[in-house]
C-alpha cells in the first residue's frame, strides 16, 4: 500500500515566499533609483526578466521546502536559502558598485546606505528562521531540546549580523576607501560565507534526523568559529590598523572575542565527553556486574524439605531369628 504524500505547509510557503520576494523588490527599486535617464528603462527589463526565472524557480522549490516542514529534512530549504542569497548578493554588487561610482558627500547618501544596510540585516535573518522552522518540528516533542536548537540558531544569526556588518563597510560613507583587491576580497569573502555556513546549519538538522541530539551538532560550530569569528576579527583588525579604517564595528570585534572563548570552551567540554564517555560505560558494566554478583551471593538460598524414604526392601532382624528357628524344629 503506497503512503499518501504529506502536504505542503501553505502558510510556510506564502510566508517565505512573500519574504523573499519582498526583500528581492526593494534592492530592484535601490537598482532603478540609482540609473536616471535612459539607462533606467533598461535596468528595469532585466530586473524584471531576471525576477520572472527566479520566480519560476521560487514556485517549485517553496512549495518542496514547504513539503518536509514537519519533517527533519531540510534539503529543499537549503537550495531554496542558496538561490535567494546568490541572487540577493548579485543585487546587492551592482548596487555596492554605484554607490561607489557616485560622487557624493557623506551627509547626502548616509540615510539610504545605512537603510541598505539595515535591510540586508532584517531580510536575511528572517529569511533564515523561517526556513529552518523550528517550531513546526513536531517530533521535537521536549521543551529543553527545542530551546537548544533554538539558541544555536540564535548564534547563526548573530553571525549572519557580523558578515553583513563587514560587507556594509564597503558602502557606508565614513572616511577614505580601501584598495580595490582588499574590497573585492571581502566582498567575496562574505559572498561565499552568507551562501555556505547557513546552508550547513541546516544540513545538522537534517543529519540529525528524528532523534537529534543538540550537544552532538559541532560541525557549524567549528566552521564559523574559524571562518566567522576570527577570520573577520583579523580582517577588521588589519583595515584598522594598516588602513587606518575607522568603519570597523568595536561590538563586533567584542562579539568575536566573547564567541571564540564560549565556542573554544565548548569544543573542549565535548572533547573531553567524548574522551570519557567510553571509560563511562565500561566502569557502568562492571558495576553492573558487580552488582549481580553481590545479589547472588547475599540472596539466602531457600532450603529444599527433607524427604525421609524408608527401607522396605530388607528383612528386620527379629523376622530373620523367627524364620531360622522354625526351619531348625
Amino acid at each position: 500500500m503506497v503512503t499518501p504524500r504529506p502536504a505542503a505547509n501553505k502558510p510556510h510557503v506564502c510566508l517565505t515566499t512573500v519574504l523573499i520576494l519582498a526583500s528581492l523588490a526593494l534592492m530592484d527599486a535601490y537598482l532603478v533609483e540609482q540609473n536616471p535617464g535612459p539607462r533606467r528603462i533598461g535596468v528595469c527589463v532585466t530586473v524584471l526578466a531576471g525576477d520572472a526565472c527566479f520566480l519560476i524557480m521560487l514556485r517549485y522549490v517553496a512549495v518542496w521546502a514547504g513539503l518536509e516542514v514537519h519533517t527533519a529534512r531540510r534539503g529543499y530549504a537549503m537550495m531554496l536559502w542558496f538561490f535567494y542569497i546568490f541572487i540577493l548578493e548579485i543585487k546587492v554588487y551592482f548596487v555596492y558598485q554605484n554607490y561607489k561610482s557616485q560622487d557624493v558627500k557623506p551627509m547626502d547618501a548616509g540615510a539610504s546606505r545605512r537603510a541598505l544596510t539595515l535591510l540586508l540585516s532584517v531580510c536575511m535573518p528572517i529569511v533564515f528562521i523561517t526556513l529552518a522552522a523550528i517550531d513546526h518540528l513536531e517530533y521535537l516533542r521536549p521543551y529543553k531540546k527545542r530551546e537548544e536548537i533554538r539558541s544555536r540558531l540564535f548564534w547563526v544569526v548573530l553571525d549572519l549580523l557580523d558578515v553583513v556588518d563587514v560587507q556594509a563597510n564597503l558602502w557606508e560613507l565614513q572616511g577614505d576607501g580601501l584598495p580595490l583587491w582588499v574590497e573585492g576580497l571581502m566582498f567575496f569573502y562574505c559572498y561565499i560565507l552568507l551562501l555556505v555556513l547557513p546552508c550547513v546549519s541546516l544540513s545538522e538538522i537534517s543529519m540529525q534526523g528524528v532523534n537529534i541530539v543538540p550537544h552532538k551538532m559541532m560541525l557549524y560550530p567549528i566552521l564559523s568559529l574559524a571562518t566567522i569569528n576570527i577570520i573577520t576579527l583579523l580582517i577588521r583588525g588589519g583595515n584598522l590598523l594598516m588602513y587606518g579604517d575607522i568603519r570597523v564595528s568595536g561590538i563586533m570585534m567584542g562579539k568575536n572575542v566573547i564567541a571564540i572563548v564560549v565556542k573554544s570552551c565548548s569544543l573542549v567540554q565535548y572533547r573531553k565527553h567524548q574522551l570519557a564517555s567510553p571509560q563511562d560505560r565500561v566502569t557502568d558494566m562492571q558495576k553492573n556486574s558487580l552488582g549481580h554478583v553481590h545479589l547472588f551471593k547475599t540472596q539466602p538460598v531457600p532450603a529444599l524439605p527433607r524427604v525421609v524414604i524408608e527401607d522396605f526392601t530388607s528383612i528386620p532382624e527379629e523376622e530373620e531369628e523367627e524364620c531360622d528357628d522354625s526351619e531348625q524344629t
